[in-house]
């Protein structure tokens, strides 16, 4: 049996389907989320399942029927999140609601021992939610070629989980963040760097607890991370169902 994937989504968005402006339906949030995260997962072996961020109430619940998650990318977090006052100018539109939710789901999730992959903000989010940091602004972290093409390297720790899945100690990376982990959250190391020393992976203790920089969706030869996140998760359900 396929593990089953909670997926968070990216971004909350107004409502600007033709379809609701033609019937004249009232303006509403949506979900918004890219469906290479799905496809992916997809392709890995998991039944992929988008997460509403309706509240924490029903996390535990929520989770009693996951195998694993997948913190995907989106905006900025809040800088309150961990605990900052300043707000750097560059900083983007950011979305508390969804950062509670996230942060919650993952550290509930941490405390299952629950199998995490988190992609860009989703690797921040996993820092944050560890009790780390975050730049608010780093230059040079966002190319204008499409997703599918690394624009630079980074540099692997051996005998790192990375290390261990994708058999190299250069890894080429795409790049679309200005966010990035400061402090390193409790629990969790640093397994990768950009030349510039930007952190660009970290690991955490557990079955699975992992998250990178870059949109390892959208590279075909970064399938083995996922494929890794649901062979654990299927052992995890195994577990469960035992």
């Amino acid at each position: 049996m396929r593990p089953l994937i909670g997926v968070t989504t990216s971004e909350m968005r107004p409502s600007n389907l033709a379809t609701t402006r033609r019937h004249g339906e009232p303006a509403h949030p949506e979900m918004a989320l890219g469906m290479t995260y799905l496809r992916t997962l997809d392709a890995a072996g998991a039944i992929p399942v988008v997460l509403p961020p309706t509240g924490t109430d029903h996390l535990p619940g929520l989770l009693d029927r996951l195998d694993g998650i997948c913190l995907s990318g989106g905006p900025d977090l809040d800088p309150a999140a961990y605990g900052a006052t300043d707000r750097h100018v560059q900083l983007g539109p950011t979305e508390p609601s969804l950062d509670a939710f996230e942060l919650s789901l993952a550290r509930e999730a941490l405390t299952r021992n629950l199998p995490v992959l988190a992609i860009c903000r989703g690797s921040q989010a996993l820092n944050v939610a560890c009790g780390g940091t975050l730049h608010q602004h780093i230059d040079g972290h966002r190319q204008t070629a499409t997703a599918t093409e690394p624009t630079h390297t980074v540099e692997v720790e051996t005998g790192s989980r990375l290390h261990r899945i994708l058999r190299q100690r250069t890894l080429s990376v795409n790049s679309f963040h200005h966010q990035a982990v400061e402090r390193v959250g409790e629990g969790l190391r640093v397994i990768a760097r950009a030349e510039d020393g930007t952190i660009e992976a970290i690991e955490g203790p557990g079955t699975f607890t992992l998250g990178v920089q870059w949109h390892a969706e959208t590279l075909y030869a970064h399938l083995p991370l996922f494929e890794a996140l649901v062979r654990v998760a299927a052992r995890t359900e195994l577990r469960i169902a035992a």
